[in-house]
């Protein structure tokens, strides 16, 4: 066994990239705070070709210098919108057909691996503050909650990776027939 050489690995150019398919999903960051996060999440949306991302409220935005350090120029991949309101993008949203779906500990919500998504269905996944979680408001209008269990002391995981086990998630359970087909 030997490490692929970058060359190796077949991935797509930028403009590649671009043109290509998406997974018929977004993903919502309501209030980051952390501009590592934010780019993590550009890097994460980047490896499982996701349609879009929306940044919402005090979320950092490209161009930025810290948020690049984690999305090594996924963020001149990924397609991105900035909203000042979360709660008034997740009506527009659900408007167009998202189902919306937030990632947070909450009454009613379904633990991620009984999580069974329609393949008819456009996901939007809304992630939350690092320290509040996803605004109460925009809980409340979302189509489900998605929990994803714990066995530790803490009570959550960092943003950065709840967001890349949900769309790994969605990935195995649907995305990847999507995508190579």
């Amino acid at each position: 066994m030997k490490k692929l050489a970058t060359e190796e690995m077949n991935r797509l150019d930028t403009e590649q990239f671009q043109r290509s398919d998406k997974l018929p999903i977004a993903l919502v960051l309501d209030n980051i705070r952390s501009l590592h996060n934010v780019g993590a999440a550009f890097r994460t949306c980047d490896a499982f070709r996701i349609e879009k991302i929306y940044l919402c409220g005090i979320t950092g935005t490209p161009p930025n210098r810290e948020l690049h350090k984690a999305a090594l120029g996924a963020e001149d991949t990924v397609a991105w919108e900035y909203h000042e309101s979360t709660s008034a993008l997740i009506t527009t949203l659900k408007q167009q057909g998202w189902k919306i779906a937030v990632l947070e500990q909450a009454s009613e919500s379904t633990s991620l691996e009984n999580f069974a998504p329609e393949a008819s269905s456009r996901y939007c996944f809304v992630a939350g503050n690092e320290v509040f979680g996803v605004d109460e408001e925009v809980v409340a209008a979302c189509d489900l909650c998605l929990e994803i269990p714990q066995f530790g002391t803490k009570h959550s995981l960092n943003v950065a990776v709840s967001m890349g086990i949900v769309l790994w998630d969605y990935m195995f359970k649907t995305g990847l027939r999507l995508l190579r087909t």
